[in-house]
């Protein structure tokens, strides 16, 4: 039997020692969770619990419920309405070309550079106006219109590989604008809306800084309300802990079933170019 390579073995110690580095962080949240109050302290930090308690999942997932279904309300119209409006403007910008398309692909990408911080006070003056402040449906417009840069890049990249040919016989065909999108581009295009969705609902459900801004009291989504778990006198660190995991929860699913179509997707070229 050969024998083992040292640099290989050298590697896996590696590999293992930042994996283990990185999985610390997630081994506390956990273990703090299962842990009744009296058992939680610095010392206690990397201790297992006495008995397990799951308790503190039950008060936690009371307190975020209302703002757990805010999210729910949020990501999904938000997501759906920035991939299809992302799919669109890639269409037009890569298969149909005209004057100024490059100019105007370049200001859409312009948005991704634009700092939320520069643009809170304008924004939400603007809601006020048309009177989405302190709504999800208000929200739902931000992060679409935040979301359209990138979208627009990912699917504009993706129907580049998709050969021109195809798009020339179905004009000749007959087929309206439309209805090459719909019955063509749309059918070729499924691991890029994969991976734009993905994309798009971990970036919404995790965004903090519109939320906390934008809406108030029972008009926040969940990661709002995770930060007021923390209360003002005592901190209730298993009950934080437990939240913590219960609002990252729906990320991690959506990870766990659709991440090797995420993967297929970027390999099959919706983010490069």
């Amino acid at each position: 039997m050969a024998a083992f390579p040292i640099g290989k073995i050298i590697k896996y110690i590696i590999l293992i020692f930042f994996a283990i580095i990185f999985i610390m962080p997630i081994y506390v949240i956990l273990v703090t969770s299962l842990k009744p109050l009296d058992e939680v302290s610095l010392a206690t930090m990397w201790t297992l619990p006495s008995a397990i308690d799951f308790s503190s999942y039950g008060e936690a997932f009371s307190k975020l419920a209302p703002n757990f279904m805010n999210s729910i309300y949020l990501v999904v119209p938000a997501t759906l309405l920035s991939a299809l409006l992302g799919a669109m403007n890639g269409y037009v910008l890569s298969k149909w070309k005209f004057k100024g398309a490059n100019t105007i692909f370049t200001i859409i990408l312009f948005g991704m550079f634009i700092p939320y911080q520069s643009i809170l006070i304008p924004l939400i003056q603007f809601l006020r106006t048309i009177d989405l402040y302190n709504t999800i449906p208000g929200l739902v417009l931000v992060h679409v219109v935040y979301g359209l840069p990138i979208t627009t890049l990912m699917f504009r990249n993706f129907y580049a590989s998709i050969p021109d040919s195809m798009i020339e016989s179905a004009k000749i065909d007959g087929a309206s604008f439309l209805g090459i999108f719909r019955h063509i581009i749309i059918p070729l295009s499924i691991t890029g809306f994969v991976v734009v969705a993905i994309w798009q609902f971990t970036n919404i459900w995790n965004e903090f800084l519109f939320a906390v801004t934008i809406t108030t009291s029972d008009q926040q989504p969940v990661m709002v309300a995770l930060q007021n778990l923390s209360g003002s006198q005592i901190v209730q660190w298993n009950v934080q802990m437990a939240g913590a995991l219960l609002a990252a929860l729906p990320t991690l699913l959506v990870y766990i079933f659709a991440g090797k179509y995420f993967v297929r997707g970027l390999l099959a070229g919706s983010v490069k170019g």
